[in-house]
């Protein structure tokens, strides 16, 4: 975005903030909170934000409000985070990987295979050690509210299937702007590329990159299975995304208004799993129904291609999380 666009939408999103903070001590009738977010009206994000917008405005009694701005339409995934930090923007998810940029021990997330499942994964991040990580963000004026799920993460492809590491030898993959996620990529033999999300589709279908690895629904509802056809489930990675709020704004909120949302949260999060793991289903019965080839393949090699990763953390903060969560509930 330009400068001028970008300095007329910081003014814009600035002065209902500053009408908010103001009224909250003029017990102004109704609070507005501002969503932004990437993703589009169909994901379960948005759906499930919609949800959030309906369970605060009933526990309110309509004193609260959530609007929601999808689609990029407040910028990416990083210039949201920069808006909340700044307070001109109320809450955003995101990804745990770009989080790394802000809070270097999200990285854990982007390590390759310490989830053993999906069971394990969440039993995780409703533990202690999911908590602390929620907690991390408070160090850049990020209040992490919860978790919604965004799966696992596998490569596809536009050209042949990745069926082990040594298929990815030399190929160009998309990434996610994570230095974790580029040295996951080198430790299998490919080349890591870090695109923004909206101009992968153009990516794929003009060869910049071979492939690229996500979740089955944002595979699905990206289309980007109308250029790869090969869908190869190494699931090597559980990425959660974060509903992260600005702490300014937080904290210009009573203690009834925070309890009345971080339950609407909390309703969000739950409708959340539900819808994702329909959609999840779904998804994987399109992509094959438009000729996708849906390959599992022998994790191990990929597991044992990755492993060398873990040790650069021996020792640091990250390393002991590591550690943590691969031996919770053994």
């Amino acid at each position: 975005m330009k400068t001028k666009s970008r300095l007329r939408l910081f003014i814009w999103l600035l002065l209902p903030v500053a009408v908010l903070l103001s009224g909250c001590q003029q017990q102004q009738d109704v609070i507005e909170l501002k969503i932004g977010h990437a993703l589009d009206t169909n994901s379960v994000v948005h759906r499930a934000m919609v949800h959030m917008a309906e369970r605060l405005a009933d526990y309110s009694g309509g004193t609260m409000k959530i609007d929601i701005y999808p689609s990029s339409q407040l910028g990416s995934e990083r210039e949201l985070i920069e808006l909340l930090q700044i307070g001109s923007l109320a809450m955003t998810k995101v990804s745990t990987s770009p989080m790394e940029g802000f809070v270097p021990v999200m990285k854990v997330f982007s390590v390759p295979f310490i989830f053993r499942d999906n069971e394990h994964l969440w039993d995780v991040l409703n533990s202690d050690i999911g908590k602390s990580l929620l907690d991390a963000p408070l160090k850049v004026r990020l209040k992490g509210l919860g978790y919604y799920d965004a799966g696992s993460r596998s490569f596809y492809s536009t050209k042949k299937p990745f069926l082990s590491p040594d298929d990815l030898t030399g190929m160009k993959i998309r990434v996610q702007k994570s230095q974790t996620s580029v040295q996951m990529i080198a430790a299998l033999g490919g080349a890591a590329t870090p695109i923004s999300w909206g101009e992968l589709y153009t990516a794929l279908q003009q060869g910049v990159v071979d492939g690229a690895e996500n979740n089955p629904p944002s595979f699905y509802l990206s289309r980007h299975y109308e250029v790869c056809k090969y869908y190869v489930l190494d699931e090597h990675t559980a990425v959660p995304d974060l509903l992260l709020m600005s702490q300014h704004i937080w904290d210009s909120l009573n203690s009834q208004q925070q309890q009345w949302l971080q339950q609407a949260v909390d309703d969000s999060i739950a409708f959340q799993r539900q819808l994702w793991e329909v959609d999840t289903a779904n998804a994987l019965r399109e992509l094959e129904a438009n000729g996708v080839q849906i390959i599992k393949p022998d994790k191990q090699p990929f597991i044992d291609a990755v492993a060398e990763m873990k040790q650069q953390y021996v020792g640091t903060e990250v390393g002991d999380i590591i550690n943590a969560i691969e031996n919770f509930g053994r």
